[in-house]
């Protein structure tokens, strides 16, 4: 937040209100991050009272409340952090950017299972809520809108974490697929989508025999259940025994997918790892598999189709019914296909 107030306050003045931190622990990573716009005011100050004088002395262009959390008003006798205090809080703090025309930021806390804390009528009463996510176990983050009144949702920007702070990453594609092992079974590139952006990621799968009773099934960067539908799927429709299976499945660089556009990918991962086959490296895999093995189309294919072109991907499996006006791109051979028994015939090189 310091990084993106300090890169606003270029272009006008900004008031960060540091709630729970002093000032010169503010300073401190300040100048680590090398923060230098001469328009971004710090204040220490948990008192709204005290936060809508300063407000009103500065007149800022941007405003950042770094927590909503530990912000306080005197009109309710409750502790910071209460319900009620969060609720009256942001409601004055939203009258006030939407009377001033402030843009104004509330940093706020999240649970263990990744929900904003306090009530949920926090979420509702703004314009656009951002998350900020990822993996500890990687450098990268994700910044995802989840919601947003004045444009599409599912947007995302990629940043790396350095000990200087965030920076942009400009071709997420290629940052996830950089450590890609090629001609390894398990392994498959999937062109998904995160709103309006398409990013090319690798799918892992692997399965191998059961040394306990009940096979055990982990999925990381997909949905559990999603990934149990599939299982059962190549089991029943493509004859490929799994039942007593161990099976995993992981999308590398921690991103999460959870659009139906890597079903198909999971079950060729899935086949691969279970043949002991590898899958040609040069290819790409994308679309949704019903319960009967039927592929169905998905949105935006020309998008994935023509990211994966660029980054020099020659082949592309994809459902039969996307086809219909795709130009392919220049070097790029398309295969559609309608029904996952026809991607074992596809896929292996």
């Amino acid at each position: 937040m310091l990084q993106a107030v300090d890169q606003l306050a270029t272009s006008g003045t900004a008031l960060y209100v540091t709630a729970e931190e002093s000032t010169r622990q503010v300073k401190l990573r300040a100048e680590r991050l090398g923060t230098t716009a001469k328009n971004l005011y710090l204040l220490a100050e948990t008192s709204l009272e005290q936060i809508r004088k300063r407000v009103a002395e500065l007149n800022p262009d941007f405003l950042v409340i770094d927590s909503i959390q530990t912000i306080f008003t005197n009109s309710i006798e409750s502790a910071p952090g209460s319900v009620s205090q969060v609720r009256e809080c942001a409601g004055q703090l939203m009258l006030l950017a939407k009377g001033q025309g402030i843009p104004t930021f509330l940093v706020g806390h999240v649970t263990k299972d990744g929900v904003i804390a306090g009530p949920r009528v926090l979420e509702h009463m703004v314009d656009t809520v951002l998350y900020f996510e990822g993996d500890p176990g990687h450098p990268y983050r994700i910044l995802r809108a989840v919601k947003n009144r004045f444009g599409s949702t599912n947007e995302i920007g990629v940043f790396e974490m350095r000990e200087s702070g965030l920076r942009e990453v400009t071709n997420p594609s290629e940052l996830f697929l950089a450590e890609r092992p090629e001609k390894n079974p398990g392994s498959v590139v999937v062109p998904a989508l995160e709103g309006t952006r398409p990013i090319l990621v690798e799918l892992q799968a692997l399965v191998s025999g059961s040394s306990f009773g009940t096979p055990q099934r982990t999925a990381i960067g997909i949905d559990h259940k999603r990934m149990a539908l599939l299982v059962a799927i190549l089991d029943k429709k493509v004859e490929l025994q799994l039942a007593g299976q161990d099976i995993f499945v992981n999308v590398a660089g921690g991103v999460r997918l959870d659009e139906p556009a890597v079903d198909l990918a999971t079950i060729a991962a899935l086949a691969s790892s279970h043949l002991n086959r590898a899958i040609e490296p040069q290819t790409v895999i994308f679309g949704e598999v019903g319960l009967t093995g039927e592929v169905r189309a998905v949105s935006q294919p020309e998008l994935r189709v023509n990211e994966a072109a660029r980054l020099g991907f020659t082949r592309c499996i994809l459902p039969f019914g996307s086809l219909k006006n795709i130009k392919p791109p220049k070097g790029m051979k398309l295969v559609g296909i309608r029904h996952a028994s026809e991607l074992m015939e596809q896929i292996f090189d």
